[in-house]
């Protein structure tokens, strides 16, 4: 029999706003885990379009202290981390565990600290005080000697790009003991101090790959460096400064991993590489290779990045292989049990960058709404039957074809808008013009911060309730009506791009909130859909520690 709730008066079943959004509508606030999962899987420190960095480091460390559950925190840390593929805000709940359970730290330590990137930015929340005290405890230095004493050659010649701090900052302060003197030597080298001092090492205890380094950086030919390529294995950003011309470019773009190569195009051809047309011809091979996509679970999302990011010089054939790379990365996203209505968000904060603003030359090209495009034209392409509705505070018709390019479908879905913000339109529009078509629920790409309805600025729904609940509760009844009184019932995901602690609508039963923009939301979504009982906060205690 059919929920029988369902039917009761509209009104009576609407929960009532909590809450103002950041930009002042009516809406639900999330509990402190699932604020703190929505953090965890979107967080930046950078500004956003209604919040700076200092106050997304407030929100967390406010949530921190209403979430007196350090598991819970060790697992999400690891979840920002591995799935979410993030780096600063998993940093910072590894800080978060150092100052509340060292236990928990040092089992998390490995797997969220994971390159030197992720190490250099822990010992700089660390320093900085924010997460307790600002000197390294002996139990977290036991953690970065760990570290520093287990990490390949190649790891810690990575870990030493880049500064404030540097790796020689760390390594001073952290003060490892070596374990052999081939781990002495390389401590003394990546700290430039003289080589009396690394006694009893001496220049032959150094490993293979810095002996290649200082033999590739100090070598007279282009042709020595090309040859020593074949067994140096560093970083192609240890070479550049070095590198003697483009064939010696050709040869490291050859040597280059499939995300290096990916993020680096325009590089390689101020560099002159793809004046070389077999060299061109490898790396489309290499960027459209898909035993290599699948293996790695690239997402569509990088692949649209490149391509935006490509300069008008790059050759056509490795733009051709960017649609190609994203075409298969699309294969990554689950195909759903029914057609849904996907509600894309393209108002004016929308806009802004995906990653925040990190000042000038650090902020990302990648807007919120061409990743929401991407998110959108991913789904359709996997589940045609579905329906696309851009909106602001008007719901655009699309009119896009599910099997066209997926990078040309996200970049056709993206010219939308540009101004205020009702998310309830896709699922009005469901209501109105597709009320007779059934669908297995409605997918709300966005940054949450509805604050029209029906054209009225700040205006709540029936009941108190928000917009979109009042939408969500027509769209349900009929959809029950529709496909018969003992089916479940349609569900109503909410993927939130920004780090926010509001929702539009509240989480139950058929309304599940995620946030973030990686294949592993996609996961959640279809098993929601799916209707296994898994919702978000639920997949991030799912993780084993």
């Amino acid at each position: 029999m059919a929920n029988k709730s369902l039917f009761s008066s509209l009104k009576s079943l609407l929960p009532r706003a909590t809450a103002r959004n950041d930009a002042g509508g009516p809406a639900y606030a999330l509990e402190p885990k699932e604020a703190l999962a929505q953090l965890a899987a979107t967080g930046c420190f950078n500004g956003t379009f209604y919040a700076d960095a200092e106050m997304q480091l407030a929100t967390l460390q406010s949530l921190v202290c209403q979430v007196n559950d350090n598991v819970f925190l060790a697992k999400l840390a690891i979840y920002s981390r591995e799935r979410a593929y993030l780096k600063d805000m998993p940093a910072a709940l590894a800080a978060t565990l150092a100052a509340r359970d060292t236990v928990l730290f040092h089992e998390v330590f490995d797997r969220v600290i994971d390159n030197g990137r992720v190490l250099r930015t822990l010992f700089q929340m660390i320093r900085s005080g924010q997460f307790g005290k600002k000197s390294l405890s002996s139990s977290l230095q036991r953690a970065f000697q760990r570290w520093l004493n287990t990490a390949s050659s190649e790891k810690l010649l990575s870990a030493s790009i880049g500064h404030d701090p540097s790796l020689r900052d760390i390594l001073r302060l952290a003060r490892p003991t070596p374990v052999d003197n081939g781990r002495r030597a390389l401590f003394g080298w990546l700290t430039d101090k003289e080589q009396s001092k690394w006694a009893p090492a001496g220049e032959v205890d150094l490993p293979e790959q810095v002996r290649l380094l200082v033999a590739f950086r100090t070598a007279e030919t282009a042709e020595q460096q090309i040859a020593l390529l074949d067994r140096l294995h560093a970083r192609w950003d240890l070479l550049a400064d070095k590198a003697k011309g483009s064939k010696v470019w050709a040869a490291i773009a050859q040597a280059m991993g499939p995300q290096a190569l990916r993020m680096n195009l325009n590089t390689l051809q101020r560099h002159g590489v793809f004046e070389d047309h077999a060299i061109v011809q490898t790396v489309a091979d290499r960027l459209a290779d898909e035993n290599e996509i699948r293996r790695s679970r690239q997402f569509p999302y990088q692949f649209f990045a490149a391509y935006m990011n490509a300069s008008a010089e790059i050759p056509e054939a490795i733009k051709a292989a960017l649609h190609t790379a994203a075409e298969i990365a699309c294969g990554n996203v689950p195909k759903l049990p029914g057609p849904v209505v996907i509600g894309l968000d393209v108002s004016g904060s929308m806009q802004s960058p995906v990653t925040g603003n990190r000042g000038r030359g650090g902020t990302s090209k990648m807007r919120c709404v061409d990743v929401a495009a991407l998110v959108a034209a991913a789904i359709l392409r996997r589940n045609p039957d579905s329906i696309v509705v851009p909106f602001d505070t008007r719901a655009f018709d699309a009119n896009v074809d599910p099997s066209d390019s997926i990078l040309n479908l996200a970049n056709r879905l993206a010219r939308f808008g540009g101004g205020g913000t009702d998310c309830s339109l896709p699922i009005r529009k469901a209501n109105s013009a597709f009320f007779k078509r059934k669908f297995a629920g409605v997918v709300l790409v966005s940054d949450n911060e509805s604050w029209v309805y029906q054209d009225r600025p700040y205006y709540n729904g029936s009941g108190g309730s928000t917009g979109v609940v009042t939408e969500w509760q027509v769209f349900v009844q009929n959809q029950v009506r529709l496909q018969g009184g003992d089916i479940e019932g349609p569900k109503l995901i909410c993927i939130d791009l920004q780090p926010n602690t509001t929702t539009q609508a509240p989480e139950r039963s058929d309304i599940l909130n995620v946030g973030g923009f990686s294949d592993a939301v996609f996961d959640v979504i279809s098993s929601f859909l799916g209707s296994d009982a898994g919702r978000f906060v639920a997949e991030i205690e799912a993780v084993t520690l």
